[in-house]
Parts: structure tokens; C-alpha cells; sequence
């Protein structure tokens, strides 16, 4: 699935996982500069999707595209060290001074030392929360503490039309008590106006 579409002030973008037409959902139409897949299922491989001729970055590794800066690190889709359903590709991004970090589709109960060491600081956090295949909303909490992200936003969870059986958000904004949060449409952050002291869920709009 696109879970996000990132855009910089100046005017990069970059799309995230584009799922295809199996899933119940409309495939959207996308303009990136920048490509991330981070395995090849079918549900976030759709390259077709992105319209132009994005720079495709789908292995690990470090990049450098347009001054925005990528690392793959590698990760496993089950808590089997892949031996279920294979390995996952996790992609930190700093850009204009701000550190995200996208976890696709991680099914492990905890990160190694050595991946934690690679992913290092992290101001938005966007994590898989609603089970099937990847991480449940325990497991994600579990996750977030390890990293201590400033922001985390939740994804890979039921919406309507959706017809991969996924946990809803709610589950997870219970474990987080972040009961009551409100979806919003997108989120714009500024270096100056990142939490300080807790971390906070955004929940985007489907």
C-alpha cells in the first residue's frame, strides 16, 4: 500500500510501498521524485502506481537522491527470522533536518541492537499496527519503546473497503492511551514544533 507520500519544502517527494488493485482499495494517482518498496508483495510492490520515472530504491543499503537521504536496513515479515514469510526492507529518511522512519511490514517481537544502532534517532515514527502478517498493536508498542520516536504515526490497519483482515486502529490507540485521537487529513511538521518530552500518535485520514 502507499502508506504515506512525504513532501519536503522543497518540492521532493517521495512514495512509500504503492499496493495494487487486489487489496478493495482505489489505487491513487501519485507523482514522486522517489520510490521506496520494501518487499515484493503485491500489496506494496505496485510500481506501476507512480506516474513519471521516480528513482526506485528497493534493496538496503545507504542513498543519497536530490539531498534526501535514504538507508535500508533489513528486517524480517515474521518473528521466525524470515523463515515464514521472508524479509522486509525497513527505510530510515532525513530530510530538511527531520528523521523518519518507515518499518513496512515488520513481524519481529524486538529489534536487534544492530538494526536498532542502524535506524538511531527517529523524529516520525511510522509503524504497522494491526496484526496479519505483521506487527499487532502490542508488538508495535513494544517496537516504539525500543526506538522512542517523537511522533508516531500508525498504519497497516483496517479501513473501510480494505479486504485484508486487519485489526482496527482502535486497538492500538488503546494500548498507547491515545484513546480519542482524532484522524486529520495530513500532517506538516517543522523541526520547532516536534514533542519534546512524549511521544504523540497521529492518526492520518485513510
Amino acid at each position: 500500500m502507499i502508506d504515506f507520500k512525504v513532501r519536503g519544502n522543497g518540492g521532493i517527494t517521495v512514495a512509500i510501498d504503492p499496493y495494487g488493485n487486489k487489496i478493495g482499495l482505489r489505487v491513487p494517482n501519485v507523482d514522486a521524485d522517489i520510490l521506496l518498496i520494501s518487499h515484493d508483495h503485491s500489496d506494496h510492490s505496485n510500481a506501476n502506481a507512480i506516474n513519471g520515472r521516480p528513482f526506485t530504491i528497493d534493496s538496503t543499503g545507504e542513498y543519497e537522491v536530490k539531498d534526501v537521504f535514504v538507508k535500508g536496513i533489513l528486517a524480517f515479515h515474521d518473528s521466525t527470522e524470515g523463515k515464514e514469510r521472508g524479509n522486509v526492507i525497513i527505510y530510515k529518511i532525513e530530510a530538511e533536518g527531520l528523521k523518519l522512519c518507515h518499518l513496512s511490514d515488520l513481524g519481529q517481537e524486538e529489534l536487534s541492537p544492530e538494526q536498532l544502532e542502524q535506524i538511531g534517532e527517529v523524529d516520525i515514527l511510522m509503524a504497522p499496527v494491526g496484526s496479519t502478517h505483521a506487527l499487532d498493536a502490542k508488538m508495535a508498542a513494544a517496537i516504539i519503546s525500543q526506538i522512542e520516536p517523537r511522533i508516531v504515526i500508525p498504519m497497516h490497519y483496517k479501513v473501510p473497503k480494505l479486504t485484508i483482515k486487519l485489526d482496527g486502529v482502535d486497538k492500538f490507540l488503546k494500548v498507547m492511551g491515545a484513546e480519542g485521537v482524532k484522524p486529520e487529513k495530513k500532517l506538516k511538521v517543522a523541526l520547532g514544533s516536534l514533542p519534546v518530552e512524549e511521544t504523540k500518535i497521529v492518526v492520518l485520514e485513510p
